[in-house]
């Protein structure tokens, strides 16, 4: 894949419009935030267009950032609400790049592009992968994305997985599509080595919303599974946040049944959530596809491993981009309980493979850079407006 040279950026103002950004967590607002300050960082003049926040909560950022007062769902009043910021700015966007970076904004451009006003001088889209299902298994949508993704002049995703998968619904992507491949948060380093040293509880850690999609019920069986002695050294600690439905009353009701502790440690901020990324020893998060919604990277995996951590995942959607089998952590095919407790059994029992995996993971989180997948998106600085 070939980049531009800084010295043919673009004078042209970016507009980055994403419901998904800080003080939100996630890893769509992870890659939002860290492609803006890249581009920034590039010399391109960006502004972000992100969802309400409180004051209190802002942060200083390398571009500028105006607050939409919506509150950054995709229901149809947000969706409105958006628009109408959108119609207000037409004739300001209508000479500028505009990035959609997930699918938020998407489903609101797409009513917006039958009207030429509304149409920028140049649209760069990015592709996650659980939207592709859901704009596909609807033929509206499917026909709305479709001519979307004619206009865009660039299309990204992070990962070779979810580049499959938007070619195979949307084909018409093909002659406009690059990897951005997720990287390590800047704001997080890689961690030095610690010495190996025998401890008598093994702390397994799972950090990602409380949803079905994200496994922590699947690990919690793996583990309740395993032999009575291993289970008196283990203990199984979980980071997240809890979404919409049942899934966590399930969870915390699964978890009074095991017979070792399980810590629900709620959605922490980074300071403290790197302090149990130290105090842990594998990183487990077992994701599956569930529905229209897949896996379709995980920067979480690439946190766990710039602390040192060996990985157990399951082998779904872009998981093994993002985890390096047998060298990082080990991944195991969905749907067989009893692999993935035998790869829990395996890393318990050995200390050393353990250590090597969690040094290997190091490098590996840095092998990407924020500023390429920049580049790629908007690089390339006098390609033809959309159309």
């Amino acid at each position: 894949m070939s980049v531009a040279s800084p010295t043919s950026l673009s004078t042209a103002p970016i507009f980055l419009i994403t419901h998904e950004f800080y003080p939100m967590r996630g890893g769509i607002a992870t890659f939002t935030e860290e492609i803006a300050r890249a581009t920034a960082g590039l010399g391109f003049d960006v502004e972000v267009w992100a969802q309400s926040a409180p004051p209190q909560v802002e942060k200083r950022w390398p571009f500028r950032l105006r607050r939409l007062p919506l509150k950054g769902s995709h229901d149809l009043w947000c969706q409105v609400r958006l628009a109408a910021q959108l119609i207000r700015a037409r004739r300001q966007l209508r000479h500028a790049i505009v990035y959609l970076p997930e699918p938020g904004p998407m489903m609101t451009m797409m009513l917006l592009q039958f009207f030429h006003a509304f149409r920028p001088r140049r649209l760069v889209l990015t592709f996650h992968g659980s939207e592709i299902l859901k704009f596909s298994g609807s033929p509206i949508r499917r026909w709305l994305a479709r001519r979307l993704i004619g206009h865009a002049a660039r299309v990204s995703t992070l990962t070779n997985y979810t580049q499959e998968l938007l070619l195979n619904s949307f084909p018409e992507a093909a002659d406009k599509i690059f990897l951005t491949p997720g990287a390590l948060r800047t704001d997080l380093v890689v961690v030095p080595p610690k010495p190996i040293r025998s401890k008598k509880k093994i702390i397994v850690l799972t950090v990602g919303r409380l949803h079905p999609r994200k496994g922590q019920l699947l690990t919690l069986h793996a583990l309740q599974t395993l032999d009575p002695a291993v289970r008196t050294r283990l203990e199984y600690w979980i980071v997240g946040s809890r979404s919409k439905g049942s899934y966590e009353e399930t969870l915390r009701q699964a978890a009074d049944g095991v017979d070792f502790p399980v810590k629900f440690l709620g959605n922490l901020p980074d300071d403290e959530l790197a302090e149990i990324y130290e105090q842990a020893d594998i990183f487990a998060m077992t994701s599956v596809n569930h529905g229209q919604s897949v896996e379709g990277f995980g920067l979480v995996y690439l946190e766990a491993a710039a602390h040192g951590l060996p990985v157990v995942a399951h082998d779904v959607g872009g998981v093994s981009e993002a985890v390096n089998d047998g060298v990082t952590g080990l991944l195991v095919l969905p749907n067989r309980p009893a692999q993935l407790a035998a790869a829990f059994e395996r890393l318990i029992h050995d200390e050393t493979l353990r250590h090597r995996m969690g040094e290997a993971g190091r490098e590996w989180a840095g092998r990407n850079c924020w500023k390429q997948s920049a580049e790629a998106l908007f690089g390339s600085a006098e390609s033809p407006p959309a159309s």
